[in-house]
């Protein structure tokens, strides 16, 4: 039995090994194709540590790959120091593989249509970033660098990308151009947007909290006809200036936005003064949640 175990968790571990190598090549392949394809031949940067790298090769006239590598190094040693060691050989890894692709792999220039370059540049960058993300590793730095100063100065880490991809944008206004700067900026935007996308998927979820006196005939619902599971919380209510204290059920679900819609429409038909608060998920795990939304029939 237990040798049967030893030999599960290794075929697991290797299908993980295996899935996040997968998702770090096409990393690697899509942000390559969207530096040399669209970015570089058009003097466009990004944020982040690629964007630095991507001025500085306009300004000095370095290789790309080799600043890639330089000017992510310092954030390797943050990350070794911040996230771990597991984390950092893959960082390296996928970096030194973003690097010896870009020297060693030829891209056509695919358009010289600005618009068209800042987009899809951004699209494959950002992708190429999300892909290496899914795989537990990075392509730029510049997230390390954020969740180490959020955590030495309590800021949030998003705040220190917006401020660090400002005096970026800021030195590309200086030193290139402000309709280089501008362009740029949208890279960055649809970069980033892709990005959220690919580590979101396209699947968001929504988790639901619903208050009504009608919590029975809603539960039915939710679980019969929706096929969702729930939870269901023992809760007192309290309002006015004296505080009217109410027994009642909380439920609590999670839906996919799909059925954002349907749910809405079923809780008013039982309850039209039910109290319902939705709140955005990035992703669940185990439930009934995935399951059941994949074994649905096509209608």
């Amino acid at each position: 039995m237990l040798q049967k175990l030893k030999k599960g968790k290794r075929s697991v571990s290797s299908k993980l090994i295996l899935k996040d190598t997968g998702f770090i090549i096409l990393g690697i392949g899509s942000a390559a194709f969207g530096l040399e394809s669209f970015l570089l031949p058009n003097r466009f940067i990004d944020g982040g540590a690629t964007g630095v790298s991507l001025l500085i090769t306009e300004i000095l006239g370095w290789p790309l790959w080799l600043l890639i590598i330089l000017v992510n190094l310092p954030f390797l040693v943050l990350g070794y120091q911040t996230i771990g060691r597991s984390f950092t050989i893959k960082a390296i890894l996928a970096i030194l593989g973003l690097a010896a692709t870009l020297a060693l792999v030829t891209f056509p220039e695919v358009t010289q249509d600005k618009l068209l370059v800042a987009v899809f540049g951004g699209f494959f960058l950002g992708a190429g970033i999300g892909l290496s993300i899914r795989g537990g590793s990075v392509l730029d730095g510049t997230e390390v660098l954020a969740i180490f100063l959020s955590r030495k100065f309590s800021l949030k880490i998003g705040d220190v990308i917006i401020l660090i991809n400002v005096v970026i944008f800021l030195a590309a206004a200086y030193l290139l151009s402000i309709e280089a700067a501008l362009y740029s900026m949208l890279t960055y935007l649809s970069a980033s947007r892709t990005l959220d996308f690919v580590i979101d998927g396209i699947e968001e979820y929504t988790g639901v909290t619903i208050i009504s006196k009608s919590s029975d005939e809603i539960r039915h619902m939710i679980s019969e006809e929706m096929g969702r599971g729930l939870t269901i919380y023992k809760a007192k209510g309290g309002y006015g200036k004296d505080g009217i204290h109410n027994e009642y059920d909380v439920i609590y679900t999670v839906i996919t936005r799909l059925e954002i819609r349907k749910l809405n429409i079923e809780v008013n038909k039982i309850d039209p003064k039910a109290f319902v608060v939705m709140n955005s998920i990035n992703d669940t795990r185990g439930g009934m949640v995935k399951k059941r939304f994949m074994d649905k029939p096509a209608s």
